[in-house]
């Protein structure tokens, strides 16, 4: 069964929309997006100069969502993120100020450059959605999205450690444009980009799309191969990661159903950061070999 074509339309024009900015990237914006309606954040491992923030900047405006952006450094603190309790003098009493944690999109640039206390700050916000200070709770907006990149080829002070690594859904690089489309972006002048609203229905919708019981199967195949293979295998987490991205995935694709390719497909997002790179290539061969 298909999705609604209304509803088909809008994904299909939200992802056009996105296509006019990055140009030439239409299979990982929508692994992005995958990513985002099945509410897991995105890690981008790439070179500087590649459109990340550009990228994060357009999903936000497309989705009609607040965005910010945070340059993570050596000397930044927790409160630099969260935000911090201050003295009002006019009222008389200690007054929250919010830090950039409280958006939507968020674009933590270059997270391994921060120490482990400040990192540590943003990761378990993205875990709980909620912040603490000075023992008060603050929610985060149900849409909190974090967009965090890292420099492959500059690892940074501090990288993180793998269990902090495993908070990201999906490990993606843009890579370079190819000719045809780094030409258009050379030519390309300020462009005017169309905003949606609503689009929290597309996050249930997703949550609803139809597993048959093989997909469950598969999904646990794959994660005791990769327990098999590697020193650390796929945890629990990452599977659940795995069918959750694969089932917007479908959503996206025009599907109410799950199938073995959508799984293979994110599947190549989900181990990168969590086991090696084209770990997904030695999984799925011996898959098939049974």
């Amino acid at each position: 069964m298909k999705l609604y074509n209304k509803e088909l339309k809008i994904i299909n024009q939200i992802i056009s929309e996105i296509e006019k900015v990055i140009k030439g990237k239409k299979e990982k914006i929508k692994i992005i997006l995958a990513s985002f309606f099945a509410d897991k954040h995105v890690l981008i491992e790439d070179v500087p100069g590649v459109g990340k923030t550009t990228l994060a900047k357009t999903i936000a405006k497309v989705l009609g969502l607040e965005f910010k952006r945070v340059q993570f450094s050596a000397d930044m603190l927790p409160s630099d993120i969260v935000g911090v309790n201050y003295f009002d003098m006019q009222k008389k009493e200690f007054v929250f100020k919010k830090g950039p944690i409280f958006t939507e999109i968020l674009l933590a640039d270059e997270i391994n450059r921060a120490t482990p206390k400040a990192q540590s700050a943003l990761l378990e916000a993205m875990e709980e959605r909620q912040v603490s200070v000075d023992g008060k709770t603050y929610k985060l907006s149900e849409n909190f999205f974090v967009i965090a990149t890292q420099n492959p080829k500059e690892h940074g002070i501090y990288p993180l450690p793998l269990s902090q690594l495993d908070r990201f859904g999906i490990c993606i690089s843009l890579g370079y444009p190819e000719r045809e489309f780094e030409k258009l972006i050379l030519k390309s002048e300020r462009i005017e980009i169309n905003s949606f609203s609503g689009i929290e229905k597309y996050k249930r919708k997703a949550k609803e799309i139809f597993t048959d019981e093989k997909i469950y199967d598969l999904v646990l195949d794959l994660g005791k191969i990769s327990r098999d293979i590697f020193e650390t295998g796929l945890s629990t987490r990452a599977l659940i990661t795995l069918l959750e991205i694969s089932k917007a995935y479908a959503m996206i694709e025009g599907r109410d159903y799950v199938i073995d390719e959508d799984v293979f497909e994110i599947l190549k997002y989900v181990t990168p950061h969590r086991l090696e790179e084209n770990a997904d290539k030695k999984i799925i061969r011996l898959y098939y070999q049974g």
